[in-house]
């Protein structure tokens, strides 16, 4: 005679039938991927100055996520600093999904002492990127790790296999924590030179007994002679480009933010705030020594700036000695920036090359399509606007409103922004405002970025891989379209914009949602200088933009209809908690015994 269920079993069994359910309407089909972070302080000392980070787990930097493309992503976040919180996945393209994106133009922040989870899928992508804490200069503070896409097994990946995947995080640091630092930026203050460079948040290798000081804890990677070794280097730092190189080794250019290039051999590589390559090193000298990797300060006086150099050690397993001799120098080129222009033309789209699809990542002829918008978006120096130092874009410093873009489009809530970001840059005075752009579902749009400043710049777009199609010094002209690359320039997500140039980029518009517009230069990105992209489906259906999550938070105008949290219980209940919970379920229910 069978057994009988108790009754307890019975509901259990058909909650789990009804979450089962709930699955099925999601993209249950490609494998999950969880991850539970909890994002708190730490003392540190990088520099070898004890100082306040803000560390992911316990680390500094934070876990790398590692997935293939079409994977569902969860990550469960535990604030528990003692300010907002938002984490925003750079490079990450958020398909339909502009909600989990986590900046402030789309998301409530994460108050403090409580959590939230991102439910988000990878879908056709693939390569190299780095997620960062969004709000007020903290990534200034740490926060930040690497994001990577792997192709699935059915995709090619044009290059053989590597031994080992090592994530370099570079950037500039200061060892004044973000308070600090954002005090100077409200007070009309530069934040001045860095104090140093760090790599994967760890100082200087002693190179120089004067420039360095005993006891700075370096990094060391551990490599096998005649191996090949993905690197993917990202720079995440304030607003410093660094010059990546290796003694001895040649750097073989292979993927940049989530695009396959033509493979080219540098000694070395410029690489700007905010973006990532991937290079294929091969162990291919002798082990006599060990040898230095440098990440150095561009584009200033190299003999002030000289401190300002991150120095890690490459380590043959058979080495037999530490690395010795002078670092292996920078271009040549200290302010003459022509020849970093040249290398950055130099950087290609690999069009045979296969994407995270089947179809060739080249197939898309990008140059033979219609442009439907142009915007001319230029910065400038820091201006003054109603007695506060402001950075503009195109004459306007953007003001984030409590309520976030997205959230007032679905609760219709009135006057939070204005689609009235002017398609070239406004005359008069500057202006303070929470302008956005009114994108065209399925448009093609032409940006040109015009940095009349003195400093570099580089520009990022949340939600697309642009395609990055001339570069040049001087002020752009209808007339600069006759230089432009139609056919194999380099799609990404972050470009630099030289002093006294200008870059154009076009983007396809078929991502549905709100998308951050931002120079990647945290200064003059805290002060304003960014906008929105807003593009929707005038037939609006859940084909071209998934659902608002069930756990979204509230804030600004819709406060009140935010359900009350506490740490302690956990991310709400609503579908990306059920997904997460699930599988444990399951499990526990088979330990169950049914008497």
């Amino acid at each position: 005679m069978p057994m009988a269920l108790s009754r307890a079993h019975v509901l259990f069994f058909f909650f789990l039938t009804n979450v089962s359910l709930l699955l099925n309407f999601t993209n249950a089909e490609d494998p999950f991927a969880f991850y539970n972070f909890e994002v708190t302080y730490i003392t540190a000392s990088p520099l070898g100055v004890p100082q306040q980070v803000i560390a992911i787990n316990g680390k500094f930097p934070g876990p790398t996520i590692n997935v293939t493309t079409n994977n569902n992503v969860v990550v469960n976040v535990r604030n528990k600093l003692d300010e907002d919180l938002l984490l925003h996945w750079s490079g990450v393209q958020q398909r339909r999904s502009s909600w989990q994106d986590g900046v402030l133009g789309t998301n409530c922040p994460i108050p403090s002492k409580w959590n939230w989870t991102y439910q988000f899928q990878v879908k056709d992508q693939i390569g190299s990127f780095f997620y960062f804490p969004s709000l007020n200069l903290q990534r200034a503070a740490g926060g930040f790790g690497g994001f990577i896409i792997n192709n699935r097994a059915i995709i090619p990946v044009p290059f053989d296999t590597p031994h080992g995947d090592i994530v370099i995080m570079i950037g500039d640091w200061y060892t004044r924590n973000h308070t600090a630092l954002r005090k100077d930026l409200d007070a009309g203050k530069d934040l001045g030179m860095p104090d140093g460079v760090l790599i994967n948040g760890k100082g200087p290798y002693r190179y120089n007994d004067t420039l360095v000081p005993d006891g700075i804890d370096f990094e060391q990677f551990d490599v096998q002679p005649g191996k090949t070794y993905r690197l993917r280097v990202h720079n995440v730092g304030v607003s410093t480009s660094l010059n990546f190189r290796i003694q001895s080794h040649n750097l073989l250019l292979a993927e940049s933010e989530g695009s396959y290039t033509v493979q080219q051999n540098y000694t070395s590589l410029d690489i700007h705030v905010g973006q990532s390559y991937s290079f294929l090193i091969t162990m291919d000298q002798n082990a006599s020594s060990d040898y230095y990797i440098v990440a150095s300060a561009r584009f200033v006086n190299e003999s002030r700036w000289q401190r300002v150099t991150g120095v890690g050690i490459l380590h043959y397993t058979n080495s037999k000695g530490k690395a010795h001799g002078p670092l292996p120098p920078p271009p040549d080129d200290e302010f003459d920036k022509t020849f970093s222009m040249n290398q950055a033309r130099s950087i290609r789209w690999n069009v045979s090359a296969s994407g995270a699809r089947p179809n060739p990542q080249g197939s898309f002829r990008y140059g033979s399509i219609n442009v439907t918008d142009i915007y001319v978006l230029r910065n400038k120096p820091r201006e003054k606007i109603n007695g506060k130092s402001r950075a503009t874009l195109s004459g306007i410093s953007f003001v984030n409103p409590s309520t976030p873009i997205r959230l007032a489009d679905k609760y219709k809530v009135k006057g939070v922004y204005k689609l009235d970001f002017p398609t070239k840059p406004i005359t008069g005075p500057p202006q303070a405002k929470t302008s956005v752009i009114n994108g065209t579902y399925r448009g093609f749009m032409e940006i040109i970025l015009q940095n009349n400043d003195t400093k570099m710049h580089s520009y990022h777009l949340s939600g697309y891989a642009f395609f990055v199609v001339g570069m040049d010094y001087g002020e752009w002209t209808n007339n600069s379209r006759g230089t432009y690359n139609k056919w194999d320039g380099i799609a990404r997500t972050t470009t630099q914009v030289y002093p006294g140039a200008w870059t154009a980029i076009l983007v396809s518009l078929d991502n549905v949602g709100v998308w951050n517009l931002r120079t990647e230069n945290l200064d003059s990105w805290y002060l304003g200088q960014e906008t929105y992209i807003r593009v929707v489906n005038p037939e609006a259906n859940n084909k071209t933009e998934l659902p608002m999550p069930d756990n979204a938070l509230f804030c600004g105008a819709l406060k009140k209809l935010q359900k009350p949290q506490d740490i302690n219980s956990g991310a709400s209940i609503g579908g990306n908690t059920v997904k997460l919970l699930f599988p444990w379920l399951v499990f526990v229910f088979a330990l169950i015994p049914i008497f």
